[in-house]
């Protein structure tokens, strides 16, 4: 449904096209400048580990709030919790990155060097001395990566439908390919600025939209007002009256795991602890750890306070299936409505910023996906099978080649879930586990290899069996191939973001409890490793006391 009149809808494209070309033209032209930075893998993965504070932290938190945040995620549960799904946004603020670098930016940028690791699954095997654990996790970063990628495309096609009516299809193949490009070319150094870049974008963008926003009901007081009125019928509220403005919300419990799942997930995804792999200096985590704060509290906070306004266009037959009010309402449309009869150059804004937030996760979730597969798959077949080792030259093409590969794949998804496949359940819901099955896996092996010394191989195995199962699992209750219903374990498996928060939790006490029984398989080479923490540096005095 076209949310907007023939004439207001050519107004937008004269004013946003050229927002949008000025844009695009930036993103290759540092792709190509970026060039000189990916001649070698250091450089084309890390950016030769000497990327500064601005950058770094620009990078985490665009590689964080996507689109998906932004239109999606804002939209839904700033519909389920009104203005406290706010609390979202801070959560991902202040756990999801001020407590991320302070708990892992030194001691990842630490260890990995010492480890000469420059992924993830890289990091899995030098730290277990384990090449299969290596190989397990680049299986399901690849696996898990993809659909998720896929998901990306999913808040462009509502905006874009509504500011322009341009085919979905159009849109993601203009954006993969100027993603592709400019990634291919650069490497992280490129991706790197881009994201500094589109951060820009994304903290100017959401004020402004914000202000609008308001504006358009009556500021930000009316706005309020009127949404402390709306009934107490609404099954959200369970009879609380005011519900909607209130400091807990709806369902403070349910708020509790989203603020979890997308704040403490972050930990274990392998697209943004790589941003740690390639800081500078310690002066460059001390910044970053501040912009990366600032910029969470402004972006991610205003994102979802923007979102807790959604129940104001209750009455707009646009956020709801078939454009019948009252029935069913789609989450991706509820920011497209709320932005549709915003000023011209505001819904240019807007455009820019979507995209900047889908391109910038979009590319970092491609290099880390491509640089993965390459560097602990293929490459290393490739030069047992040849008993010769793969240049770097050849290493960084088969990367790029497989950037072109991802890419394209995610793109053909994320078309044909909105085509063919679009009352998929199994597409659906495997975006949703995406997120869970990643940090599942993932968040206690790599905290706990960076703080101890007495876990072990199986424990970490066990963590990647355990996150991935249950989270298959919740896959397969979704597609109803079998029901779990009331307990503990209907609670569990309520929704995807239920057992991501549990298979996180849970790993937290899965890899010490294992690694208790199996101190055998404790890496005898683990006290040299974490001789790293060790070395004797000399800082001026108002650095360190002494």
């Amino acid at each position: 449904m076209a949310l907007t009149t023939p004439l207001s809808v050519s107004t937008n494209l004269l004013v946003t096209l050229p927002f949008v070309f000025v844009f695009f033209g930036l993103m290759i032209f540092v792709g190509f400048y970026c060039r000189r930075h990916a001649t070698d893998v250091n450089g084309f993965v890390l950016g030769g580990r000497s990327v500064g504070p601005w950058l770094t932290a620009f990078a985490f938190g665009t590689s964080y709030f996507s689109a998906v945040i932004f239109v999606g995620y804002a939209g839904q549960f700033g519909w389920n919790f009104g203005l406290a799904s706010t609390w979202i946004g801070l959560g991902n603020a202040f756990i999801g990155s001020l407590l991320a670098w302070v708990v892992l930016g030194r001691r990842t940028r630490i260890m990995t060097q010492a480890l000469g690791s420059r992924t993830m699954p890289d990091f899995f095997e030098k730290r277990y001395k384990s090449p299969a654990l290596k190989i397990a996790a680049s299986v399901i970063v690849f696996i898990f990566l993809i659909p998720y990628t896929a998901s990306l495309y999913n808040g462009l096609s509502g905006l874009f439908n509504s500011a322009f009516n341009v085919p979905y299809a159009a849109v993601v193949i203009i954006m993969a390919i100027l993603t592709g490009v400019y990634v291919i070319f650069g490497g992280y150094m490129a991706t790197a600025i881009n994201d500094f870049i589109q951060g820009l974008i994304m903290l100017v963008g959401i004020v402004v939209v914000i202000a609008a926003v308001l504006n358009a009901n009556g500021g930000a007081g009316e706005a309020i007002l009127e949404l402390s009125k709306l009934p107490s019928t609404y099954p959200e509220t369970m009879g609380q009256a005011g519900a909607f403005t209130s400091f807990f919300g709806t369902q403070p419990f349910y708020l509790l795991i989203v603020v979890l799942l997308t704040s403490l997930g972050t930990w274990g995804l392998p697209q943004m602890v790589g941003k740690f792999y390639s800081i500078k200096n310690e002066d460059a985590i001390k910044k970053g750890t501040v912009i990366s704060t600032v910029f969470a509290i402004i972006v991610a906070g205003g994102c979802y306070f923007l979102g807790g306004f959604g129940r104001l266009y209750t009455a707009n037959p646009a956020i709801y299936k078939d454009g019948i009010v009252g029935g069913t309402v789609l989450n991706d449309r509820i920011i497209p409505t709320m932005l549709a009869s915003l000023p011209a150059i505001v819904i240019a804004l807007v455009i820019v910023l979507v995209l900047s937030a889908s391109m910038s996760t979009l590319s970092s979730l491609a290099l880390t996906s491509s640089s993965t597969l390459a560097l602990d798959v293929i490459v290393p077949v490739i030069s047992q099978k040849r008993k010769k080792r793969v240049s770097e030259k050849k290493a960084v093409l088969i990367m790029r080649l497989l950037i072109v590969f991802f890419v394209v794949l995610s793109a053909v998804i994320a078309i044909l879930k909105d085509t063919v496949w679009a009352d998929s359940v199994f597409i659906a819901q495997m975006m949703g586990i995406s997120w869970g099955a990643l940090a599942g896996a993932f968040l206690a092996p790599f905290l706990y290899g960076l703080y101890s010394k007495k876990i072990s191989k199986p424990a970490v195995a066990t963590c990647f069996v355990f996150g991935t199962g249950l989270e298959i699992v919740q896959l397969l209750i979704s597609m109803k191939v079998f029901t779990v219903s009331g307990g503990f374990f209907g609670l569990i498996f309520k929704n995807s973001l239920y057992s991501g928060v549990f298979a996180m939790l849970a790993g937290l006490v899965i890899v010490p409890l294992v690694s208790a029984f199996t101190q055998r398989f404790v890496p005898k080479e683990t006290e040299e490793i974490f001789g790293c923490f060790d070395h004797c540096v000399t800082t001026d005095i108002t650095d360190s006391l002494g």
